[in-house]
């Protein structure tokens, strides 16, 4: 990194916080600290929905989700627009007839205390362990850029996050994500076309796609009924839809940013606003990871895009059998290039004999360069088991730093900063506010308490939660991928407290005590599927795809709520008299 690229990526970073405490400094009372003042438009409440959906780990992520898998991914976003459209009808209407502050002071009053304390509390884990792993994502760069330890940068991001989220709460999240949004997809735009601009002078952005069409990177419909596949057409209109009705439609941090709306109206364009952009806008990130494939077809690349990674087995008695691996890869990379020119030369002439022959060769040495890259990682994980060799979230990061210009990488760098900050400010925001407000606040509600007691309760339960999210993100790895990681935490809570919340709407003879055992009993069958059916299996290999266990959770806990709330009436029905 030159100066430049220190200047804009410091300055970017200071600016966000800044300006989120000089916009936001002196709430006074809850509604201006938790709703904003009841005052947000639609753009604001949008791209603020956006920018809490649209973490570091999206843009960090989501190009080497794109690089490895494909385009398949976007089939996660297929019911996302349906769940937008029942929110805006369902959900956001009785939000603001009940002028709640928190989605789970609503199931209070439609079941009991304990309920809503039990739906918090999910929230809280399930959120929690969220907030550190988007601290975490950003650190990865960082510490491959600096070489500084994870664990300090994870203070220092975490730092930077609290200091304007509890200052100025959820209005601070707001003003700031509308700045950050722009940082993001302008970095964004103008790197897609600085990677077009790196092909051969001859491979246009038509034939760029066809080259990725003819290595399996754009098969983006998958019909295939299989429930352990992970993306599908099926799993996101179904499993998908479910996930987002629980993310947008319960989920504090999402929920928060539209009961910032001056009026249910803005509160539902804003929804609908993310509905019309959020599925191009993650087609488009895709497309940046698949264009960076292109590129390295072209171009040389390291077996192991983590840094480190390639460091520990070249300082171990491994290193001789690491270069014999990168020799083999070289050579490889030259047919990859033989091949493409081949498929390329086909493509203009028009000859699709040897288009297909092209093809079947560029398959082969895919599949040679993959096997290579698994056999790189069994080299370092035995030179240094302690190692991540995931590379999946570092490729995206290792484009930049080796291929970009003095001063974009600096704004690249901003860009998933910010969207770090903007993710993890919704998150500590909504930590504090259930908190304070389902927990402290609701069970001291016999004492007299000032509007300025509570206010400070939930910047001190912000301050605690930011703590907590640094902790987590010091004891995180990479698992798999990272932007899959969230989403299956996610799917490990999200039915269950989207069923409640569906019973509360819809079934209005199933009462609290039900729906209260059957959520407990749901949540427990729901973890056991998931250790026994996704977790003790390796990627890509397990028996249920995780999107499924949103669809699962919902319908376990109604009917499980149903069967309860039968015995109960049973139990309660008096005994015919002879």
């Amino acid at each position: 990194m030159g100066g430049l690229d220190w200047i804009i990526l410091i300055g970017t970073l200071l600016f966000i916080v800044i300006y989120g405490v000089w916009k936001t400094k002196g709430s006074k009372n809850v509604d201006d600290y938790v709703r904003g003042g009841n005052d947000s438009k639609w753009w604001t409440i949008g791209l603020s929905v956006m920018a809490t959906q649209a973490s570091a780990i999206t843009f960090l992520s989501t190009p080497g989700q794109a690089f490895h898998d494909g385009m398949g991914f976007v089939q996660f976003y297929f019911g996302l627009p349906l769940a937008m459209i029942i929110i805006c009808m369902v959900f956001i209407p009785l939000y603001h007839k009940m002028k709640v502050y928190t989605a789970y002071e609503f199931l209070e009053g439609r079941f009991d205390l304990k309920t809503r304390s039990l739906a918090a509390v999910l929230f809280l884990i399930q959120r929690g362990l969220a907030a550190g792993i988007t601290i975490f994502a950003p650190s990865i760069i960082l510490s491959a850029v600096l070489g500084w330890d994870l664990r300090t940068l994870n203070v220092i991001l975490g730092t930077l996050v609290i200091i304007y989220t509890v200052s100025g709460g959820t209005k601070a999240v707001s003003v700031t994500q509308k700045q950050q949004m722009f940082i993001i997809m302008t970095g964004m735009f103008i790197t897609f076309f600085f990677i077009l601009g790196y092909l051969p002078s001859d491979i246009t952005f038509s034939k760029a796609m066809k080259i990725a069409g003819a290595s399996n990177k754009l098969e983006i419909l998958n019909f295939d009924l299989d429930t352990s596949s992970r993306y599908t057409f099926w799993s996101g209109i179904t499993g998908g839809l479910f996930l987002f009705l629980a993310y947008f439609g319960t989920d504090q941090s999402q929920v928060q940013r539209y009961l910032s709306g001056k009026s249910v109206r803005e509160s539902q364009l804003g929804l609908i606003f993310n509905a019309v952009l959020k599925i191009p806008m993650q087609f488009f990130i895709l497309l940046v990871g698949v264009m960076v494939f292109v590129f390295y077809q072209y171009n040389p690349s390291p077996l192991n895009f983590n840094p480190s990674a390639t460091q520990a087995v070249m300082e171990s008695s491994y290193a001789e059998d690491y270069r014999l691996l990168q020799e083999g890869q070289v050579a490889l990379e030259a047919e990859k290039r033989i091949a493409q020119n081949k498929f390329s030369a086909a493509l203009e002439i028009k000859e699709y004999t040897a288009v297909e022959e092209a093809k079947k060769q560029i398959i082969r040495i895919n599949q040679k360069d993959s096997t290579n890259r698994i056999a790189a990682k069994s080299l370092i994980s035995q030179a240094n088991d302690a190692v991540e060799t995931n590379d999946k979230d570092y490729v995206f990061i290792h484009f930049i730093l080796n291929n970009l210009p003095t001063g974009l990488v600096g704004l690249l760098l901003a860009v998933i900063l910010s969207a770090a900050m903007s993710s993890t400010a919704s998150e500590l925001n909504a930590l504090g506010t259930i908190t304070a407000l389902d927990l402290y606040k609701r069970n001291r509600a016999t004492e007299n308490l000032s509007e300025e007691h509570y206010v400070k309760a939930s910047k001190f339960f912000t301050l605690i939660w930011g703590i907590v999210a640094i902790l987590i993100a010091c004891v995180a790895n990479l698992f798999d991928n990272l932007i899959q990681l969230v989403n299956i935490i996610g799917s490990i809570f999200y039915g269950n407290v989207l069923g409640i919340f569906l019973i509360a709407f819809f079934f209005k003879f199933i009462k609290g005590n039900a729906v209260f055992f059957a959520a407990v009993v749901t949540q427990v069958i729901i973890c056991i599927i998931y250790y026994y059916l996704i977790h003790i299996y390796p990627s890509g290999q397990e028996k249920l795809g995780y999107l499924w266990l949103n669809f699962f959770g919902a319908a376990l806990v109604i009917v499980i709520s149903f069967i309860f709330e039968a015995f109960d009436r049973m139990l309660k029905k008096p005994l015919p008299t002879t």
